[in-house]
């Protein structure tokens, strides 16, 4: 029998895992300014509300893990925050970015709906446990360097603090240098747990530091890889989403223009309903 994801509930509107639908985690990687992140928070609701996909907004206001000391960070924490707060109020939409210290971890917790703990970061025991005491929904990202079975500690780091409002992101793992592979066997290894699991699509075709002072990637197996991931159980799936790529001042090798992101999630449907029919004949 297929493994069903407990059921999350994202400020008490969107549900995820159990028997809800397909997901989307989605934004630009990091906050250019309110004016764009506002567009594309405003974009991305009207294409899943029109395709019934329950949405998390996500951008990050502080990209501490940049390749270079001159990379584009993001406005901050503070700036970044009120951002984020002013799209969730004004949307009404869930948001979600991440933490890097555990000093960060008390105020981004009285805006976002989603705290994420980053790939790079998820050993931390620290931050992940001061980021569980909240009680916030967590986003727990596999490390590059992980394999899917050792997330099931991360999980226990999370549990520790009474904390089981738990996801788990697939973003690829190193394979040699500059490069990422997508190990499709991750996903039903994580769900085997019982909580929900995303594939990020975007960040598992990216290339860390491929570009010397910054990272590259291949946009053009975003789609393949989320519909890998989905094909195989899935919960949700994380995109990286911006109207102009090739000018985001981060992550612009491997962020989905946003007039494809129709086309997939309409792909990623099918996917997920061929998916439950077939579970259900088993």
């Amino acid at each position: 029998m297929p493994i069903v994801a407990k059921e999350i509930v994202i400020n008490k509107k969107v549900k995820i895992g159990g028997s809800n639908p397909f997901f989307l985690i989605a934004g630009p990687c990091v906050i250019d300014s309110q004016e764009h992140a506002h567009y594309l928070a405003k974009e991305i609701k009207g294409i899943c509300e029109e395709l019934q996909i329950p949405l998390i907004f996500k951008a990050s206001y502080d990209k501490a893990n940049r390749s270079s000391i001159s990379s584009y960070r993001g406005p901050g924490l503070e700036e970044g925050l009120e951002i984020l707060r002013f799209i969730k109020e004004e949307l009404d939409i869930p948001v979600l970015s991440d933490v890097h210290e555990t000093n960060q971890v008390e105020k981004a917790a009285q805006v976002l709906d989603v705290i994420q703990i980053p790939a790079l970061l998820s050993r931390q025991t620290d931050l992940i446990v001061e980021a569980a005491q909240t009680q916030k929904p967590l986003n727990l990202k596999k490390g590059q360097f992980l394999s899917p079975h050792e997330m099931k500690n991360v999980i226990e780091k999370a549990r520790s603090q009474g904390n089981e409002n738990i996801m788990l992101t697939e973003r690829g793992t190193f394979f040699g240098y500059n490069n990422l592979v997508f190990d499709i066997r991750s996903i039903p290894i994580m769900k085997s747990w019982g909580f929900p699991v995303v594939i990020d699509a975007s960040h598992s075709a990216q290339k860390p530091g491929g570009e010397g002072t910054s990272s590259g990637g291949e946009a053009e197996f975003i789609p393949h890889i989320a519909k890998a991931g989905t094909s195989v159980g899935a919960d949700g799936v994380f995109l990286e989403v911006h109207d102009n790529p090739s000018e985001a001042l981060s992550d612009s090798h491997n962020s989905l223009k946003l007039n494809e992101l129709r086309r997939l999630l309409v792909s990623l449907m099918k996917l997920k309903k061929a998916g439950d029919i077939n579970s259900n004949l088993d």
